[in-house]
């Protein structure tokens, strides 16, 4: 059980490992290949574990865990050596919940990968299935000006909690958690099963404290559970809403309609609140203390922020492309002299190499910690305003030295048809197709740079389509025998400064391959037609969706089958025809 677990407070090393459960999925995982069990028994067992089965037979991909986006310099070296010994593609992808994943690992392999991130403090225990899944986190808790107290320790309790509790080993589905920093809410509570902002209370720390928000098929708007509740608090409360979520039978009828969510829009927020109440009187809430004390993750990493050195480099010829990076992608900390710096990583796919120089960046320059985003970029933090420019540098000699992240250009989407069994579309292939058309525009006006596009290879938004300015996910348009890769277009969502506004869907079906082309005319229909100082949301809501529909009406027509054509079959880095082959997922397995 977790609370027989002893928790050791090391830079990045959150959640413990233990020897046994490594030496079972060695066991289960040699007794599967032989035939000895099943997939109804192996797979199940295997999702606990954080590795999941591709559309591809044979391979895994293997989801290493980060709570709060944590990580440190050794860390990410260990993840070069697994990108690079263990992932055919030689590289590792940071998600939209602050995790790394790697594709196409062989199955016999799994075993040895897992072995060798636990060395490094890693784990990938509950990073898939029906668990509590990774905790996320504001990268900049901390660090941020405006924040009430660092949550980061409370976060960490959370997941320690929660991990191996026997209470949410089966749960009707997964159950996603966040912590914001401050009423910013960079770490999205409002769309999370369970969401935690920090509040102060006659000089007692607490949460403003939300549950039951999701997106996927049904986006939901999370319902405030409390205005406060006490860091004492939170945990028993929290657990409440489990027990009640754990309880709830009959969302396994359906694993598609089994989120949390699903239960507050038949019950109503009124009744679901009432039920906690009802659940807080239990015998189990008085048999325990829930204060969080022996479960706080403590780093001071002030402590080891790099001394200051006699001299730094500084700019030369490169200013004006300098400037516009610091402009981008530099904060100022609330702690003076020092900066966090927001690593831009395009489709949050990394190398070895990468993985290797951003650890040397950090033990050098960040007191040899990050942070992963859900932006997929990474943040360093501890950085001396001094050596910005040094800083700078070395991620140029990376290629991860551009300006824009978190801005138009710094486009977001899961994997898609790469590897993962429920995609319908090469969300990769397109976001790389609109990357490369938004950088060519040469955008320079503020509000412009402020939007935000976002795609998923399915319905499910792994790539958080919901909450982009401009947002697809996969589809198929049917041109007699023929198949064509598609999207469905999303306009409008905001999440930003603590407004979740989720997108309205167009109606209209868009051949993948003319996706770019619609941005494109969103982006200069935008510009020649907004008020005065009028963000892109502001302005989908003003106007309505009826002109952006008829902006691409004519892309929308897909035309027939022929040689003229045949581009528009093929999806985006792709060189066959396409045709639509979704496999059965394994996250309600």
């Amino acid at each position: 059980m977790a609370s027989a677990v002893v928790h050791l407070n090391e830079p990045g090393r959150v959640l413990p490992i233990l020897e046994e459960e490594l030496e079972d999925f060695e066991t289960e995982t040699l007794r599967f290949l032989r035939g000895e069990i099943g997939e109804d028994t192996y797979i199940p067992f295997r999702l606990k574990q954080g590795v999941y089965g591709q559309r591809q037979p044979g391979v895994q991909m293997i989801r290493v865990k980060l709570p709060f986006g944590g990580v440190t310099a050794s860390q990410f070296e260990a993840l070069a050596e697994v990108a690079e010994r263990y992932a055919p593609l030689r590289k590792g992808h940071i998600t939209t919940r602050q995790n790394v994943q790697f594709h196409h690992v062989p199955l016999p392999r799994a075993p040895e990968v897992l072995r060798f991130l636990a060395k490094a403090g890693l784990t990938t225990r509950e990073a898939c299935g029906n668990t509590v899944r990774n905790v996320t986190g504001d990268p900049w808790a901390g660090v941020n000006p405006d924040e009430p107290f660092d949550p980061t320790p409370y976060a960490g309790a959370f997941a320690r909690y929660f991990l191996r509790n026997p209470l949410t080993q089966a749960l009707p589905r997964k159950f996603k958690v966040a912590f914001s920093s401050n009423d910013r809410d960079v770490a999205i509570t409002g769309m999370h099963d369970l969401g935690f902002i920090p509040r102060m209370r006659d000089g007692e720390r607490g949460f403003e404290m939300y549950a039951a928000g999701g997106l996927s098929t049904m986006p939901r708007y999370a319902v405030k559970v409390r205005d406060f509740v006490s860091v004492n608090e939170y945990l028993k409360v929290s657990e409440a809403i489990l027990r009640i979520f754990n309880r709830s039978d009959e969302l396994r009828k359906n694993r598609n309609k089994a989120r949390l969510k699903f239960l507050v829009a038949r019950i109503g927020p009124e009744a679901f609140l009432e039920m906690i109440e009802e659940e807080l009187k239990g015998e189990w809430a008085r048999e325990k203390d829930f204060r969080p004390d022996r479960l706080l993750f403590l780093d001071d990493e002030e402590a080891t922020a790099p001394p200051k050195r006699p001299a730094y480099a500084q700019p030369n010829g490169d200013l004006r492309e300098f400037t516009e990076f610091v402009a981008s992608n530099v904060r100022p900390q609330k702690q003076q002299g020092f900066s966090t710096v927001e690593v831009k990583v395009s489709r949050g796919d990394l190398t070895p190499e990468q993985f290797r120089g951003l650890a040397a960046i950090m033990r050098e320059y960040a007191g040899g910690r990050a942070r992963t985003t859900i932006q997929q970029n990474v943040l360093l933090r501890w950085v001396r305003d001094e050596s910005l420019y040094e800083v700078w540098c070395r991620l140029k000699e990376l290629g991860l030295g551009n300006p824009g992240a978190h801005e138009i250009t710094d486009v977001v989407s899961c994997p898609g048809t790469d590897s993962c069994k429920l995609g319908i579309t090469s969300s990769m292939g397109l976001n790389r197709a609109i990357e490369e058309r938004v950088t060519a525009l040469g955008i320079t006006d503020e509000l412009t740079r402020r939007i935000h596009i976002k795609m998923s290879g399915c319905p499910n938004s792994c790539g958080q389509h919901h909450i982009a300015s401009i947002g697809f996910h996969g589809a198929t348009i049917k041109v007699g025998e023929h198949e064509m890769p598609a999207y469905l277009v999303f306009l409008g969502g905001r999440y930003e400064d603590g407004q979740l506004q989720y997108a309205k869907q167009l109606k209209v079906r868009l051949p993948a391959k003319r996706a770019p082309d619609a941005v494109q005319r969103f982006i200069e229909f935008y510009q020649a037609q907004r008020l005065e100082g009028e963000r892109f949301e502001e302005f989908v809501d003003r106007v309505g969706l009826a002109p952006f529909e008829r902006l691409i009406e004519d892309l929308c027509i897909p035309g027939e089958f022929d040689e003229e054509n045949r581009a528009l079959f093929i999806d985006w880095d792709r060189l066959e025809l396409y045709r639509m082959q979704r496999g059965e997922g394994e996250c309600a397995v």
